[in-house]
Parts: C-alpha cells; sequence; structure tokens
C-alpha cells in the first residue's frame, strides 16, 4: 500500500517546482525575504525604540524606512541611536540579512541575464513583425538580396527582412553587417533554425508576411539535391500557413528544369518557382545579340534606379495604347494589364484602355508613374520611315560549356535565321556528345566543336575571333567555381588583348559564377557580363514585391512575342538633328514599338552603364549620332 506524502513533503515539492521556474521565481523568493525582513525589523525597531534621539514619534512606516536603509546600506549601522543596545542589535541583524539577500540577488539577475543573452544568441526567439520580407536559407545570394529590399523599402518608416536559416545567429548577423552594411530604415532580424521543419519557419512568423524567398541551401550542392530540399522548403511552408485567408507570394528557384513541376505543386498557386537554366540561358542568348542589353536588364531588376510598375490611371480609360506611350514625361510606358489580370507587352497602338486596366510603365518610383502635365512636343520632320533590313546570317564562337550551354544554342536557334554558324571552344567531359545530339535538333543553326582550352592564347589566335559576329565566354561547371571565372578572366583578357592589337571590336557576353569577379572583369573593358546568380537574385526579390512581374519578365524573355532590342538610331530620325525621346517615341509607334531608352556609341566603353539611357525624360533635348542605339521592345 502506497505512503500518503507528508505536508513538509508536498510543500518541499511545491518549493522545488516553483524554483525549477528559474530566474523569474528567485527574484520573486528573494523579494518576498527581502519584504519579511524589513517590515519585521522594522516593526521590531518600533516596537523597542519608538522614539528617536530628539524625543520625536518615529511611527511605524519611519521605523520601516530605517530598517530598508539598514538593508540597503551597510554604513548605515554607523549613525545608529547608541542608547538601546537592542536598537544596535537590530539593526545590525537587518544589516546583515540584507548583505545576504541584495548578494544573492546580485548574483541570480547575473546568471539570469547572462543565460538571456546565451538564449538571444541561438537565435530562438519569435519574430513579432507583419508585413515584412522572410527569407529562408543561406547562399551568396543573401547578399545581393537584402541591398535590394533596403533600397526597395527605403520610403517606409519601420521596414523588416526576417531571416531563418540553419546557421549561427551571431555569425549571420556579423556577415550581414560586414558584406551589406547599412540597412537604413529595414532592419534585418535573423533568427537560428531549420527551414524545412514548419514549427521552427513559425519563428519567423510567415503567417503575416509581406513575401517568402527560398534560397538554395549551399552552393556547392548537386543541382538534384538543391532541388529536392526546395521542394521539402515548400512543403514545410505550406504546412506552416494553413488556413492562412491572404496568402502571400512564395519566390524560389530551381536549378534543373525536370524538377519544376515538382516544385510549382509543392509550393501551391502561390508560388513562383524560377527555372534559373532556362532564364540563364535566354539572358545570355538574348545579351550576346544585343550588345548593351545586361545593363538594360541589370537597371530593370534592381531597385537602384529604374523599374517596372504597375499603375491604374482613371483618366486613360477610353484612350489607346499609342496614347499612353506619350501620356508620361517621366515614366516608359511598356504594356498593360487588364481588368482580369491578362498582361500584355508592346500591345497593337490601337488597343483601348478599359476601366480596370493598369498601364505597366517603367519609372524611378511607384509615385512617379504619374501623368505629364502638358505633352512635350513630337518634332515630325525629324522622324524617318525605314524598314529593318532582312536577317543576316550570324557565327558565333561560343568559349567554354556547362550545363547551361544545350539550352543556349536552342535558343540561338530560334533567334538566328538559317545558314547561321556556332563554333563552340571547349575541353569538356560532356560537350562532345551533347553537341552530336543536339545537332539534330536546331534548325537555323550549324553547331562545329574544337576540343580546346578556350583560355590557351595560342587556340585563341588559331580562330580568328575577329570573323565571328558575336564572342559567348561561358564558366566550366567541371572545376571549381573560382577557378572557371579565373579562366574566364584570363580568356577576356586575352579577346581584348587581340581586339586592340587588330584594331577591331568584338562583341563579347561573357558569365561569371561569383558576382565577386565582375568587378574584375570590367576592367577588360567589355560592355557586357551575365553573373547568373545575380541576376537570378535580382528577379527573384522583383517577384517577391510584386509578383505580376513573373509573367512580364517570361514574356521579356521569350523568343516569342515582344523582347527588347537595341536598334540603329538612324531607324527612327534623323542623325545629328535636335530633337526630344518624345519623337524617339512616336518613331517607335509609327513602327509597332515601344522605345524606353538610347544607348550613345560615345560611351559604350565607359562603365558601370555602357552608354545606357534607360526612361529619359521625355522632354528632355536629345541628339543622336551614327552607332547610336535606341531601346525598344519589338517582336523581332
Amino acid at each position: 500500500m502506497a505512503t500518503r506524502a507528508t505536508r513538509r513533503q508536498r510543500a518541499r515539492y511545491w518549493f522545488d517546482n516553483t524554483m525549477s521556474r528559474g530566474t523569474p521565481a528567485l527574484v520573486g523568493w528573494l523579494g518576498l525575504a527581502t519584504l519579511t525582513v524589513v517590515v519585521v525589523g522594522g516593526l521590531l525597531l518600533w516596537l523597542v525604540d519608538p522614539v528617536t534621539a530628539d524625543d520625536t514619534e518615529r511611527g511605524f512606516l519611519g521605523s520601516v524606512w530605517q530598517s530598508v536603509l539598514h538593508a540597503l546600506d551597510p554604513g548605515t549601522v554607523g549613525g545608529d541611536d547608541t542608547r538601546h543596545w537592542w536598537f544596535v542589535a537590530i539593526g545590525f541583524a537587518i544589516t546583515i540579512a540584507g548583505i545576504l539577500i541584495v548578494t544573492a540577488l546580485i548574483g541570480v539577475l547575473t546568471t539570469g541575464l547572462d543565460a538571456k543573452l546565451t538564449e538571444l544568441r541561438k537565435g530562438r526567439s519569435a519574430v513579432i513583425e507583419h508585413n515584412h520580407t522572410v527569407i529562408l536559407g543561406w547562399s551568396e545570394q543573401v547578399f545581393t538580396i537584402i541591398p535590394e529590399l533596403v533600397e526597395a523599402n527605403a520610403n517606409q518608416r519601420r521596414a523588416c527582412v526576417a531571416i531563418l536559416a540553419d546557421r549561427d545567429k551571431v555569425e549571420m548577423d556579423d556577415d550581414i553587417r560586414a558584406r551589406v552594411g547599412s540597412t537604413r530604415t529595414t532592419r534585418v532580424v535573423c533568427r537560428s533554425g531549420n527551414p524545412i521543419d514548419p514549427d521552427q519557419i513559425a519563428l519567423v512568423n510567415p503567417r503575416e508576411a509581406r513575401s517568402i524567398i527560398i534560397l538554395p541551401p549551399v552552393d556547392d550542392e548537386a543541382a538534384d539535391d538543391r532541388d529536392a530540399h526546395l521542394v521539402k522548403m515548400l512543403l514545410a511552408v505550406s504546412k506552416s500557413r494553413e488556413g492562412q485567408d491572404s496568402p502571400c507570394p512564395v519566390v524560389g528557384s530551381v536549378a534543373e528544369p525536370d524538377n519544376l513541376p515538382a516544385a510549382q505543386l509543392a509550393g501551391g498557386p502561390q508560388a513562383h518557382i524560377i527555372d534559373t537554366t532556362d532564364v540563364g540561358s535566354r539572358l545570355i542568348v538574348q545579351t550576346c545579340l544585343q550588345s548593351g542589353l545586361s545593363v538594360v536588364y541589370t537597371d530593370l531588376l534592381d531597385f537602384g534606379g529604374d523599374e517596372i510598375y504597375f499603375q491604374e490611371e482613371p483618366r486613360l480609360v477610353g484612350y489607346t495604347y499609342g496614347h499612353a506611350l506619350h501620356a508620361y514625361q517621366t515614366s516608359s510606358v511598356i504594356g498593360l494589364r487588364t481588368a482580369d489580370g491578362r498582361i500584355a507587352i508592346n500591345p497593337p497602338a490601337q488597343t483601348v484602355i478599359g476601366a480596370g486596366d493598369q498601364v505597366i510603365a517603367i519609372s524611378e518610383d511607384d509615385d512617379t508613374v504619374v501623368l505629364a502635365k502638358a505633352l512635350a512636343p513630337i518634332h515630325q520632320p525629324a522622324i524617318v520611315a525605314y524598314r529593318d533590313p532582312p536577317p543576316a546570317r550570324k557565327r558565333i564562337l561560343m568559349l567554354g560549356w556547362n550545363a547551361r550551354a544545350t539550352r543556349v544554342l536552342h535558343q540561338l536557334d530560334q533567334y538566328l535565321p538559317p545558314g547561321s554558324e556556332a563554333m563552340v571552344v571547349a575541353r569538356h567531359p560532356a560537350a562532345a556528345a551533347s553537341l552530336t545530339s543536339l545537332a539534330r535538333q536546331l534548325h537555323a543553326l550549324l553547331p562545329n566543336y574544337k576540343d580546346a582550352d578556350s583560355s590557351d592564347r595560342a587556340v585563341l589566335d588559331s580562330l580568328d575571333v575577329a570573323g565571328y559576329d558575336h564572342v559567348l565566354v561561358l564558366c566550366n561547371d567541371d572545376v571549381d567555381g573560382q577557378l572557371a571565372d579565373s579562366r574566364t578572366l584570363v580568356t577576356l583578357l586575352h579577346l581584348r588583348d587581340m581586339e586592340q592589337r587588330s584594331g577591331g571590336r568584338f562583341s563579347i557576353v561573357s558569365e561569371m559564377a561569383d558576382d565577386r569577379n565582375r568587378a574584375l572583369a570590367q576592367i577588360t573593358q567589355a560592355d557586357d557580363f551575365i553573373v547568373s546568380e545575380k541576376l537570378i537574385s535580382l528577379l527573384t526579390t522583383q517577384i517577391s514585391e510584386n509578383p505580376h512581374l513573373a509573367t512580364v519578365f517570361e514574356v521579356l524573355f521569350d523568343a516569342d512575342g515582344s523582347e527588347i532590342y537595341l536598334k540603329n538610331a538612324e531607324y527612327y530620325v534623323r542623325m545629328g538633328e535636335p530633337i526630344n525621346f518624345q519623337t524617339v517615341v512616336e518613331a517607335a509607334r509609327l513602327r509597332g514599338e515601344s522605345a524606353i531608352g538610347y544607348r550613345l556609341a560615345a560611351q559604350s566603353h565607359q562603365p558601370p552603364t555602357f552608354g545606357v539611357v534607360l526612361n529619359p525624360d521625355k522632354a528632355a533635348p536629345l541628339v543622336l549620332q551614327p552607332g547610336d542605339r535606341v531601346i525598344v521592345l519589338a517582336e523581332n
């Protein structure tokens, strides 16, 4: 038969449970002990000596206050009235008790504070924010995305970015401070946790987030492993946001196109999954054929210059798209988003704007997409009527090989006229077999292959580089990323040296694995660089801020429909004649195109813009010279 616990055992059990609650319980007990000592001591002082040395009534409260002074300040004993030895004895006892209690309290507070700091350093406290951006995972993309979010939030007083990653919180904070610097009005809050655990994702409050960005776990993992990790994170995010009434967009990226359907299914209807291989290859091809286009895309994708915004303008209802092209002085219209959600980039000029339709425009900020008070004049005599010449056959030189190369050649095949040639020079284990299999699928492009080191100067000298229309330098993926970038840089230096010696000029597009090597590449004076990871990071940030941009960029990156072209300025206006950009817009409209900027040939070698002027003021004076380009949205 079990023995019932005694009252003493029950009291001891209750006391032990109370003490196990940590610092608050200890502070409470010490506070109770202090109150007991002060009150009991004050009562005794009042009973033994209710009158002070000058025969005034001390009172109970006065005695309690005297007891408080003894407990807090040992020096109070020195001023005690020595007429009654028991008064001195009680005061001394109160002082000793006070010393013990205060010492214990200091120790408890110090230990509790240290434990709290240790807990905070672990990054396990919940984030109490709303309308914030959540980043799940950690990679080099963090140092591109955070500055862009800071720039996007510059006009907000209290913005927040919450990061959850399986890393030490202090290390993340230190890395962000070292590589990002000041975040101005945006607070960056880091938390340590597993981003595939729904319970730990809850730490960053995804239910009240404005958007969620999912990053690949580490840069050196295999593509399939990265995509599998992404799918797990998407499922975890969906689980953590079950029952949410207003789900926010979730943006991520896959490295392998075959994994895109699985990722989209795991993320649900609010997920926007970027196919990095496909987008990267499209960007490489478009910028390869359009010198200066990478600067345009970089400007559109980052938040430092001009971006794409959606703006409803009731005063344009009933007017045509052609009229809207001229209606904004400091914004460049590129399309329409209809009331039912359809997006049309560079629609026919006679398209009528309906109620609820939004204008898609390139502008400095969302509050600068405003109608002009007065339309800038159009210099009609300066407009010329000129048809684009038929496309000529092109010769493409591809130096290097990676997993993206086959898609690049596929895209080139869609843009180039029949009979065009592509010479691939690489020393890669998969290049020859892949190219042989691909050759049977191409229609306009004739591929050739040479097994050689593309960074070898002797190999480059034997290629007659000047005879090619475009040179494309890919970053090999069969070696370490830094080594691959080093070889790319060597190749670029060789090409620029050959260019200077020959007196000609090569159209070169290069690819870098690490964005930190971009600044080194600019020393070579090349006017186009594709850093795939950076552009993907910029695209991810843009879509997280405005999910409708996913469709816009999908159209711009596609060979079908309207894309961005840099065309000869003499096709639009007379050379050397003073005009304004409004005149260029009208000349483009007559050709079924939307003009968004121009490129000056005289500044084409000057970084970082390389002569590209995007979204100029339509009323500002402008004189275009032979060799200059007009940046337009056109179907071909």
